[in-house]
């Protein structure tokens, strides 16, 4: 069995809206992590509410529109009305709700950490497995590449990463990897540790 590691990206923060604000001109919204709740009669209209990150104007981005209070559950509309946390971060990666409402996020203002326990390059010119896994963990999606994944996990250059990706070290649903791919969650990477060491004539330090 292939040695197998477990990467979980770690969002640290929502992506900006791309939106001019009408007050300053200013191009870019962030996201308040809170909605307004507006309750009239027997219908619910529910939006997450952006600010400018100059002037702090508000924009709303629809959640729910004239919608009948008994199609929406108990904790969930308690969840919009106590301005969860993690609610307002679903919405505001969600691109069903960026093409419902027209509007662009803004994937490179969200920035990230990788948690895992090591596997860098050096470690894999040692190794003795022919090839090890690496399992994605990615929670909320912003468009983030394999390719910038790896990079990072094994601590190569971009030059060595274009190499090994060239070279086809890494696999993906068995196919070889390319540049453009997009992480999903649970995806899995093959690394040909064979091929790479063929390709990589002494480690990175």
């Amino acid at each position: 069995m292939n040695q197998k590691y477990i990467l979980k990206v770690k969002v640290k923060n929502t992506p900006l809206l791309k939106k001019k604000c009408n007050r300053c001109q200013n191009p870019r919204f962030y996201c308040s992590n809170r909605f307004r709740v507006n309750a009239q009669k027997k219908i619910i209209d529910i939006w997450l509410i952006y600010k400018c990150t100059n002037c702090d104007s508000t924009y709303n981005v629809t959640i729910i529109t004239r919608t009948n209070p008994e199609a929406i559950k108990s904790d969930l509309y308690n969840k919009f009305s106590e301005n969860d946390d993690k609610m307002a971060w679903k919405y505001a990666f969600s691109m069903e709700t960026a093409r419902r409402n027209g509007i662009e996020y803004d994937f490179d203002s969200v920035e990230y950490d990788l948690l895992y326990k090591g596997i860098s390059l050096v470690e894999l010119m040692r190794s003795q497995e022919k090839s090890v896994c690496v399992e994605i963990v990615y929670t909320f999606n912003f468009n983030l590449k394999i390719s910038s994944i790896l990079k990072e996990l094994l601590g190569v250059s971009t030059g060595q990463l274009r190499q090994l990706i060239e070279g086809k070290v890494f696999s993906v649903d068995s196919k070889h990897l390319e540049k453009k791919d997009k992480a999903k969650n649970g995806l899995i990477v093959e690394i040909d540790v064979n091929r790479l060491k063929t390709i990589v004539s002494k480690p990175v330090d």
